[in-house]
């Protein structure tokens, strides 16, 4: 139990004295970028999806 106390004080106070926090514009810009990756990468995906699904209608109309 004491090893468990232990690690939870060093983690807190590494938490407190070594992690380096962004400050709120860096912060702000990190979320911008992830924004608009995932929006590109939400839109790639959809192009693929759309065509996908409509090269296999094609492929389903001419086979049949």
């Amino acid at each position: 139990m004491n090893k468990i106390v232990t690690y939870c004080k060093d983690s807190y106070k590494e938490l407190l004295e070594k992690v380096t926090w962004p400050t709120w514009p860096e912060l702000q810009q990190s979320t911008m970028i992830v924004l608009a990756a995932t929006i590109v990468i939400t839109l790639i995906v959809m192009g693929m999806d759309f065509v996908a699904g409509n090269g296999l209608k094609f492929i389903y109309n001419v086979l049949k």
